[in-house]
Formats: structure tokens, C-alpha cells, sequence
């Protein structure tokens, strides 16, 4: 598996691609940017998707897109409910402010499961983006309070949406920073990032830190914006 003899993954359980393959990960809001384009890392490394929208139509014509696009006859597309019931492990990529919503009403659906979620809650004004105030502390705190029969891991926040989609691009060229309060949790998406050539998934802290990983997202675009280019973050020193 990609990156598995890295020193970033030193004292994490051993996860191979064949206990990956097995598995089956779910993208809610996986008709938008950032989800679509996890999904299609995720099969262009042959595993298992189920993209979820609110509308199953929309859902489908987007899995056929990523399906066709990544070579993969291994994603599917279903309804945000159908891709939660039938998921082993659960990204949420749908904005902020229907975060809250859409897992309440998934919390039977989601109990047990590993939740992936990679929401950034940020604010645009003329000065440009910045942090919103959570009163759980984070968007990833946030769903494991709404979700309190699950294992929430945060992961995925700094990756660009627009290099996820690049067809033209084998590799990526970012570390993917994995907080939670679970160990076997943590090291299995660390496994997933590892999936995805030119990726790395390190252990980040505990998920009482997330808000700061969040919010380090409005420092990368304001990069981004002054510097033409999609900016991701790499840890030194490993």
C-alpha cells in the first residue's frame, strides 16, 4: 500500500489494500467538489464508493461520471440515507450549515460506523475567509456530539478539491492531518489517505483539536488567492 513503509505510518496498525478492497466508503455530499473528488481518488485506487446526494438521480449521474473517469465499475450512487446505511466508514463533505441537519437525521443509519468528516466551518466577507465560532468546539466535535454511537474521526480538510479532480495529476502532493479519540479508527483512515498516491495520513491529536485544523483552511485559500496555485500542507520531520 502506498506510503505503509513511510515513517509516518510507524506504530500504526497494519492495514493492507486488500483490507481495504473489502471495505465499502460512503461520500455524503459526495456530488460536490470536494466529495466527488475524494470519490475518484478513492476508485482510481480500486476501492469500494457509494456517493450520497440528496437526490438519488443526481447521485447516480455522478457516480457514472466518476466510474467512467477513474476506470472503475466499483461506484455507485444512492440517496445521502442509502449511502450511510450501506457504507462501512462515512465521509461527510456537505457544507456547514446543513452539517448539523443531515446528521441528526442519519444518526441510526451512522451508529457504529467510522464518520470521516472533512466539513470547514468558514465565513467570506472583504477581507476575505475566516474561522466560524462552533459552540462544540468544531464541525468534527459537532458531529460526534450529534452522533454519539459513532467513532467521528476529522481528516481531509486541506486537500484541494480542484487537484483531487485533475485528471492530469498521478500523484498528489499534501499529508492529510487524522485527529480522533479512537486508535484503530485513526490508523484506518490514516490507511485510506495512504490509498491515494503521493498522500500521506498522519495522526494529528485528539479530535478536541480539529477546530484548529479547520480553520487553518481559510490560511490555505487566502494562499491560494494571493499565490495562483491550490496549496496543501506537508509535515517535516517524518
Amino acid at each position: 500500500m502506498p506510503g505503509s513503509d513511510t515513517p509516518a505510518s510507524a506504530g500504526r496498525r497494519s492495514v493492507t489494500q486488500a483490507d481495504l478492497s473489502q471495505l465499502t466508503l460512503g461520500v455524503l455530499g459526495g456530488t460536490g467538489p470536494q466529495g466527488r473528488g475524494l470519490a475518484y481518488r478513492w476508485a482510481l485506487s480500486g476501492l469500494r464508493v457509494v456517493i450520497g446526494s440528496r437526490e438519488v438521480r443526481r447521485a447516480e449521474q455522478t457516480a457514472a461520471l466518476v466510474g467512467e473517469r477513474a476506470g472503475s465499475p466499483r461506484v455507485r450512487g444512492v440517496s445521502n440515507a442509502g449511502c450511510a446505511a450501506e457504507a462501512d466508514l462515512v465521509v461527510v463533505a456537505v457544507p456547514f450549515d446543513g452539517h448539523a441537519a443531515l446528521l441528526t437525521s442519519l444518526r441510526p443509519a451512522l451508529a457504529g460506523k467510522i464518520v470521516i468528516d472533512c466539513v470547514n466551518p468558514l465565513g467570506f466577507d472583504s477581507g476575505g475567509p475566516y474561522p466560524l465560532d462552533v459552540p462544540a468546539g468544531s464541525a468534527a466535535e459537532q458531529a460526534q456530539t450529534l452522533l454519539p454511537e459513532s467513532r467521528v474521526i476529522a481528516a481531509f480538510h486541506h486537500v484541494s478539491a480542484v487537484l483531487l479532480e485533475d485528471s492530469e495529476l498521478s500523484r498528489l502532493d499534501t499529508d492529510v492531518l487524522v485527529l480522533g479519540d479512537d486508535r484503530e479508527a485513526t490508523d484506518l483512515v490514516c490507511a485510506f489517505a495512504d490509498a491515494l498516491p503521493g498522500v500521506r495520513g498522519i495522526y494529528g491529536g485528539r479530535l478536541r483539536n480539529a477546530g484548529q485544523v479547520e480553520a487553518l483552511v481559510a490560511n490555505l485559500i487566502a494562499i491560494n488567492r494571493r499565490h495562483h496555485t491550490h496549496a496543501g500542507i506537508r509535515i517535516t520531520g517524518l
